[in-house]
């Protein structure tokens, strides 16, 4: 698979050395137990864009604070978005990241309905091949441990009134992750959130942008005060949207897979990634509406047979129960879910055979 249009020309970036880089013994220190999200490398990419320039003066620098104009759009208006991917260490060495274009894909699209510039595929790699030159020693070599790369951008232009910005910064960070679930998958327990919506008709819930996730933080809060680890949403008609930050998928006692569908939920590429798996075993795989009265009379009759989750975080979470205010289904356990979620994995570690030409080399 080649993302490379040979009429765009490659950026040239600019690489600006950290000094006060990490020393090895001290990044070895972090890789013992990087957890999520908490330490980064030294370095980041920083492609600035605008109307009259476009996309330029792409740089590798220093990883450290951004400095913005308090009257920076993105602080008043939220013109913000953001992806996650990860990297892998295969046994022979090599760095390889996962589907690459479907995330630049769907940067693109969060870009076109949040009014933002859209970053072409090739520079999207390319970004990921520029830092992971500087800071590849960082990708860990543990089992199921990876490097989080997380790409985002925002308006920058200091300007006070409604439109879209002019000025546009896209970043590059990364942050060593360890095995999300310590001791092997468990299940979670869900809460239904019926106070609060994730997103709404003609809104943002397709793109990945912050303001979705802000909308989530209450009501996930909620979820942890029912004693519950994640919060599934419903849209307006009662059907079953997503998780605070995962997608659903039903397995129906003849081998099929359902996975709700609509304009409002955010497109997975986990979540595709399973799915087309599962095809490639003969399971018919549909998206659809579910509602939650579907749900629970599946659960009961027995016609629903396994319930799971799915993101680039944790990859595959079984659901072992569903909490609403007034009762509590305990969900079917199965085998697929994990099944499927170790096919994906040794696909992105390298210990399986890619079939589908998913993997992406990032230090060749």
């Amino acid at each position: 698979m080649t993302l490379i249009d040979p009429a765009l020309a490659p950026l040239e970036f600019a690489v600006t050395r950290n000094l006060a880089a990490k020393s090895p013994a001290q990044r070895d220190e972090i890789l013992q137990n990087p957890g999520f999200g908490t330490s980064f490398t030294d370095h980041m990419v920083d492609i600035c864009w605008s109307v009259r320039g476009g996309w330029h003066r792409p740089r590798v620098q220093p990883y450290g604070p951004i400095t913005l104009d308090p009257a920076a759009a993105v602080l008043h208006y939220g013109q913000e978005i953001f992806e996650g991917i990860k990297a892998y260490r295969h046994a022979d060495g090599s760095v390889h990241t996962f589907r690459p274009d479907q995330n630049a894909r769907r940067l693109q699209r969060s870009a076109r309905r949040l009014a933002l510039p859209e970053l072409p595929e090739e520079y999207f790699l390319q970004s990921l091949r520029e830092l992971i030159a500087v800071d590849g020693e960082w990708v860990p070599s543990g089992d199921d441990q990876s490097l989080y790369l997380r790409p985002f951008m925002f308006a920058k232009e200091a300007f006070l009134g409604v439109r879209p910005a002019q000025k546009v910064a896209y970043y590059l960070i990364a942050s060593p992750a360890g095995a999300y679930f310590k001791g092997g998958v468990q299940p979670v327990s869900i809460w239904l959130s019926e106070d609060y919506a994730r997103a709404g008709k003609g809104g943002t819930g397709a793109a990945k942008t912050g303001g979705n996730y802000a909308a989530s933080l209450l009501p996930q809060a909620e979820a942890y005060e029912q004693g519950c680890d994640q919060v599934v949403f419903l849209d307006q008609d009662g059907n079953v949207e997503e998780l605070g930050g995962m997608n659903v998928i039903f397995v129906y006692k003849d081998g099929t897979l359902v996975t709700p569908q609509s304009p409002s939920i955010l497109e997975g590429i986990t979540r595709e990634s399973i799915l087309q798996l599962a095809r490639d075993r003969g399971h018919k795989v549909e998206g659809r509406h579910v509602s939650l009265a579907e749900w629970r009379d599946g659960v009961a009759s027995g016609d629903i047979v396994e319930v799971f989750a799915c993101g680039t975080a944790a990859v595959v979470t079984p659901i072992g129960t569903l909490k609403g205010k007034d009762f509590i289904d305990e969900q079917p356990s199965g085998t697929l879910a994990l099944s499927l979620r170790e096919e994906l994995t040794d696909i992105q570690y390298g210990r399986r055979d890619d079939r589908h030409g998913w993997l992406v080399r990032l230090d060749a």
